[in-house]
């Protein structure tokens, strides 16, 4: 039988779709798998990565439709955001033009790699019903304060126009134009994920042995749960008139209370307003104002990787416990987003207080005494017991902890306190091509939601994408409309959603089908959350998933679903490398999944991507392993011709040859095998695919029909879910698809007749004998004496050695 891939693949293609073969089924009473990968944007071309990604989770939703699930393995496309309009920049295209005719090209590419999506529920997150509904989530977040609008520096794109997360700034510059990023303060929309940092961190608990380790350690990192003691620190008296009598002092958090009598400078935030009030009344020099005002333009990120730097404020605050002056600083460690902008600072026994120290020559003060610290070479940062720490000395640092906390709450001069590193998530974009904030501005009633009766607010398509401000804000008519509240002249919001918040929910929009008058239904939500398999990349460890975890926990408590975790499984597929690096355009190592596809067939890509590595390792191109998998497919359909039952057949296996029992094990083997990686998620299919291999070459050692029969009957269920196409064109052509249910597992095959033994002598291989498996130890070693008698004249033999079922050692001298 000839291998033609292009004819087997579009016959099955079409098969699949005209019969809908994998639409899930409304019967609710089945068992069911919600088998998930992470959605495309639509760039307008798949790329290796894609096809790893896909093949993946198409395999895992393969095999448990042939194990008798309901299985929803759906698809669709994550359609906002700045790319588009980079786009429309550079082909004078609509970026709705661009996005939409993507979309249907990469549609016919998956489809082309005969991937077993659910048709019926694909939609793009850039469409007015998905639009509609996630209008309505943020206008009831805001409607219970779980959204609210405030001013705050932000990080600056003046080329792209809009604001970047510190994960987008690189180096101090955009990652998606590399040009120089810049603070400014402007209004903005905030979800107070902080409400839920607790519960986010509480359940990372849940998905252990279903999650990565890393990825739960990099979240947890990403909360960051800190206790300690919150107490503030009262400006001197001197300080005090010399600031207008404007402040009183400042509140400082520390996870290190035991070394509060080490504190020699307290340091603030560039942008607190001390610092502020400094600098509007000319308090400072002109040179320490150019000096914080260029620590003021630098994003987060930058400085908190940037060399230690500092300015003298020339003021003094009170140490709670000594009454000591202590002197206050500005340092550009110090983040206005993080513990109020201030901190205390114990060059002893912090390493960057240490380092800042030593630069400018601030007192370095031992309070935790331990024999390993040497302070003269850096700060000592573990347990030791207190000194210099009036009645607390000679306490161990962790009960001291514990006596300072109590000791400041009963003076009433500070509280022990939980501290999250976590931010309010800030989700406007001065962009077009995004999901309108469903805000209207009004001089009467002040920031007003649109009525969820007139949603969705879409975007107008009169626009002209120039690189240059946001469309929306300078169009002539789109922002002008009522107020929904007084009916008077207002302003709508020009700002769009942060596209992370579309990927937030949209695993539940696939639950119900093409709803129009819900986002979803609460029953289809109820039979198919959570998710049981998740695929993506690793690079979404930290604010997709978390973004994800956050929405479905505040849609529940918002009524909409029972559901606590997205996500009950995760697997994070590694990248493919080309030449050891990433594949890129720029680089130009990248290889085309079409051109690919028309050379060997979408079954010779599947399978050389899910054999050349484990999917959690990174994949290396190997354009020889590709001509290897098309060639096994090939020898797999030539030698189907010698199958000659059209079922299952039975088989004494008593009766049979070494040669058809060792096929008929490596058949089983790989059987199990298979279900082995589905069944406890290791996913390892290069190890199937290896097992089908040496299964397939022991089939060709022997002749019996039946064996063979068998040996397909098996090997074509097994591979089904890496290359669907053949295996249908087969199984149909041979079997009737009979093997595509449930096989058992025939433990006779497994049975051994006899066992190879390797014999050494002093520990080098000499020779191997073949034994009954029934045979004794007197018997095994007798036998290895017969054989290796050569290698023992003259010798005297001083001890025997069997290990079971491995090998036998015979020590002589």
């Amino acid at each position: 039988m000839e291998y033609k891939p292009s004819q087997i693949e579009q016959k099955w293609q079409q098969n699949w779709s005209e019969s809908e073969a994998f639409e899930p089924s409304e019967d609710k009473t089945l068992p069911k798998k919600y088998i998930l990968s992470m959605f495309p944007y639509p760039s307008g071309r798949i790329h290796m990565g894609h096809v790893r990604n896909y093949s993946i989770s198409d395999a895992i939703a393969r095999y448990y439709r042939k194990q008798g699930f309901n299985v929803l393995h759906p698809m669709g496309w994550d359609s906002f955001g700045m790319p588009a309009e980079n786009a429309a920049i550079k082909h004078k295209l609509h970026p709705k033009k661009w996005t939409y005719e993507n979309i249907d090209y990469m549609r016919k590419e998956l489809d082309s790699l005969g991937l077993s999506f659910s048709k019926k529920r694909e939609f793009a997150t850039s469409d007015p019903i998905y639009t509609k509904f996630e209008q309505e989530f943020i206008i009831k977040m805001f409607n219970e304060g779980m959204l609210y609008e405030k001013k705050q520096k932000v990080n600056w794109c003046e080329t792209c126009h809009t604001v970047l997360a510190n994960e987008q700034v690189v180096e101090g510059c955009c990652w998606r134009c590399d040009n120089e990023v810049e603070q400014k303060e402007m209004p903005g929309y905030y979800i107070k994920i902080t409400d839920y940092a607790q519960e986010l961190l509480d359940d990372l608990k849940k998905l252990e042995g279903g999650w990565p380790k890393q990825v739960i350690t990099m979240q947890e990192n990403w909360i960051g749960r800190s206790e300690g003691l919150a107490f503030t620190l009262k400006l001197s008296e001197e300080t005090y008139v010399k600031l207008g009598e404007s402040f009183e002092g400042f509140e400082v958090f520390t996870t290190r209370p035991d070394t509060i009598y080490g504190v020699s400078y307290t340091a603030l935030a560039p942008e607190h307003p001390i610092v502020k009030y400094l600098m509007e009344n000319k308090l400072l020099s002109d040179e320490k104002i150019a000096q914080i005002e260029a620590m003021q333009k630098m994003p987060e990120k930058e400085r908190a990787m940037a060399e230690k730097e500092g300015v003298d404020l020339e003021i003094e605050v009170v140490h709670p416990l000594t009454a000591e002056k202590v002197p206050v600083w500005t340092a550009n460690f110090v983040l206005a987003s993080y513990g109020g902008g201030a901190v205390m600072a114990v060059p002893a026994h912090d390493q960057r207080d240490y380092e800042f120290a030593a630069k400018y020559n601030l007192p370095i003060k031992e309070v935790v005494s331990a024999k390993e610290s040497d302070l003269s070479k850096e700060a000592y940062t573990a347990e030791g017991v207190l000194v210099n720490s009036g009645e607390f000395d000679g306490l161990k640092s962790s009960k001291a902890k514990v006596q300072i906390i109590k000791h400041f709450e009963a003076k009433g001069l500070g509280t022990k306190q939980i501290n999250y590193k976590l931010r309010d998530w800030g989700i406007s974009r001065q962009r077009y091509w995004g999901a309108p904030i469903p805000f209207i501005h009004c001089d009467a009633c002040g920031l007003v939601p649109e009525k969820i009766e007139n949603l969705p607010v879409t975007l107008p398509d009169d626009v002209e994408i120039t690189g240059e401000g946001n469309p929306l804000d300078t169009h002539p008519t789109w922002k002008q409309c009522k107020c929904p509240r007084c009916g008077n002249d207002a302003t709508r919001e020009t700002d769009t959603m942060d596209t992370f918040v579309q990927s937030s929910w949209y695993f539940l929009r696939y639950c119900t089908p093409n709803a129009q008058n819900v986002p979803f239904r609460r029953e289809d939500v109820d039979y198919w959350m959570s998710v049981d398999q998740y695929v993506g990349g690793i690079e979404h460890a930290i604010l997709h998933l978390l973004y994800a975890r956050f929405f479905t926990k505040a849609l529940r408590d918002l009524g909409y679903i029972n559901v606590d975790e997205p996500f009950e499984n995760l697997l994070t597929q590694g990248m493919v490398l080309k030449d050891g690096s990433k594949m890129s355009k720029s680089k130009g190592n990248t290889v085309d999944p079409d051109a690919l596809i028309q050379k060997y067939g979408a079954d010779t890509a599947r399978l050389f991507i899910l054999f050349a590595a484990p999917p959690q390792k990174e994949l290396e191109w190997n354009d020889s392993a590709v001509e290897g998998a098309f060639k096994f497919i090939r020898r797999l359909v030539d030698r189907a011709d010698n199958i000659v039952d059209n079922d299952l057949p039975k088989i004494d296996h008593g009766t049979l040859s070494k040669e058809e029992k060792t096929a008929r094990k490596k058949v089983y083997e790989a059987l199990k095998k298979s279900n082995e990686i589905y069944e406890q998620r290791t996913f390892t299919f290069n190890t199937v695919i290896a097992a089908t291999m040496e299964a397939l070459n022991a089939l060709n050692q022997q002749k019996n029909p039946q064996v063979w029969s068998e040996g397909y009957f098996i090997l074509l269920h097994v591979l089904e879910p890496v290359i669907p196409h053949v295996c249908w064109e087969l199984s149909e052509k041979f079997f009737a698809r009979k093997n595509f249910v449930p096989i058992p597992i025939l433990e006779e095959v497994f049975e051994e007749d006899s066992i190879t033994l390797a014999v050494t002598i002093n520990g080098k291989k000499r020779d191997e004998i073949e034994v009954s498996p029934s045979a004794s130890k007197e018997e095994i070693l007798e036998m290895a004496k017969t054989e290796c008698a050569k290698w023992l004249e003259g010798k005297t033999i001083v001890k025997e050695i069997y290990v079971p079922n491995k090998l036998v050692n015979l020590v002589v001298k």
